[in-house]
């Protein structure tokens, strides 16, 4: 059995959180095998009740409840499974976009004409 309980590397940043969803109000791709984008890391997070979690190359149910959490690396299938009450959200994580200095465009202030 794969060990599905990995954290997120060092030093990523947060991008973006989902509203809270729950077993009635959630997008139904949550429901299929899918991916987060190459270069995205996720990370489900229960806040009440409880949900299944599947990895699609490992198909032994993972259990999740309230406080509980699990790490989705880049391009992984999964799928949850939503057959009691819970709320969740899931975080969307990536490496820092680095800064690029473009010579001669520093800004003034002011603009040319």
């Amino acid at each position: 059995m794969m060990n599905n309980r990995i954290e997120l590397p060092d030093g990523l940043e947060l991008v973006r959180t989902t509203d809270v969803m729950d077993q009635d109000h959630h997008p139904a791709g949550l429901l299929r095998a899918h991916r987060v984008a190459e270069g995205v890391w996720g990370r489900l997070l229960i806040h009440s009740g409880s949900l299944t979690f599947v990895f699609e190359d490992d198909p032994q149910p993972i259990e999740l409840g309230a406080g509980e959490h699990i790490v989705i690396p880049p391009g992984r299938l999964h799928h949850v499974e939503l057959g009691r009450p819970a709320t969740f959200a899931i975080e969307f994580h990536r490496e820092p976009s680095p800064v690029t200095l473009v010579t001669g465009k520093e800004s003034t202030g002011l603009e040319e004409h």
